[in-house]
C-alpha cells in the first residue's frame, strides 16, 4: 500500500511538472520560476495564491496564464496598456480620458469629430484638428469667410441663413416688400433711400419745387 501511494505522489508530482512546463511557456509566471521546479504538495503560501495560482513551494506561486506578482495578484495585459491605461484583467485595459481601443492604443475625442475632422493627441490632450471651413471643439461650426451680417448665421461653409428682411450671401441686401420708386435705394427692411426731389416711404413723392 505504502508503495502504491509513493509512485501515485511520484506520477502527480510528474504530471504537474510537465503540465506546469507546458502552460509555463505561454504564461507570464514569475522570473523566479524555473523550468523543473520542485512542487511540494505540503507547501503553504500566506497570503494565498490568487487566480487559480499554484503554491509550488511555501509562499512561491506559479501564477495561471494572464496574471502576475508575488500571489498572482496582478492581472496582465499583453501587449502592455499604453498611454496610462491599467490592465483590469487579462487582455483588458482600462483607458484614461482620451484613449480608447483594447490597448489604449488609439487616441479618442469624446463625442467624436465632426464634418471631416481627426481625433489626435496634442500635448497628452485628445483634440479634433478640422478641416478649414469647419471650427469648434467638435468641428460642429462652420465657417463664412464673408461674415454673415444683420443677424445672420452661418449654417454651412459660406453659407449664411438670413433673418427676415435680408438677403445676399453675406446677409447684406435688405428686402423691400415694395419697390422702391424713382431711382430709391432699398437700405433696411422695408425702408427706402430716396434720390432728391423724390419722398415718401416708397420715395413716391415729388416735392414740390416753390
Amino acid at each position: 500500500m505504502g508503495s502504491f501511494g509513493h509512485g501515485s505522489a511520484v506520477f502527480l508530482v510528474a504530471s504537474l511538472v510537465t503540465l506546469v512546463g507546458v502552460c509555463y511557456g505561454g504564461s507570464d509566471a514569475p522570473r523566479g520560476v524555473a523550468m523543473g521546479f520542485v512542487f511540494d504538495p505540503k507547501a503553504k503560501c500566506d497570503p494565498p495564491c490568487e487566480h487559480a495560482g499554484i503554491c509550488i513551494r511555501n509562499n512561491t506561486c506559479f501564477c495561471s496564464k494572464g496574471y502576475e506578482g508575488e500571489t498572482c495578484k496582478y492581472a496582465n495585459c499583453y501587449p502592455k496598456c499604453k498611454n496610462g491605461g491599467m490592465c483590469l484583467r487579462p487582455g483588458k485595459c482600462r483607458c484614461p480620458p482620451g484613449y480608447g481601443g483594447r490597448y489604449c492604443h488609439k487616441v479618442t475625442c469624446d463625442g467624436g469629430c465632426w464634418n471631416g475632422g481627426e481625433c489626435t493627441a496634442v500635448n497628452g490632450v485628445a483634440k479634433c484638428i478640422c478641416p478649414s471651413s469647419w471650427t469648434g471643439s467638435k468641428c460642429q461650426e462652420a465657417l463664412c469667410p464673408q461674415g454673415c451680417r444683420n443677424g445672420g448665421i452661418c449654417v454651412a461653409p459660406g453659407i449664411c441663413s438670413c433673418p427676415e428682411g435680408w438677403l445676399g450671401g453675406a446677409c447684406h441686401t435688405a428686402v423691400c416688400t415694395q419697390p422702391c420708386l424713382n431711382g430709391g435705394k432699398c437700405i433696411s427692411p422695408n425702408k427706402c433711400r430716396c434720390r432728391p426731389p423724390f419722398s415718401g416711404p416708397h420715395c413716391e413723392e415729388r416735392k414740390k419745387s416753390h
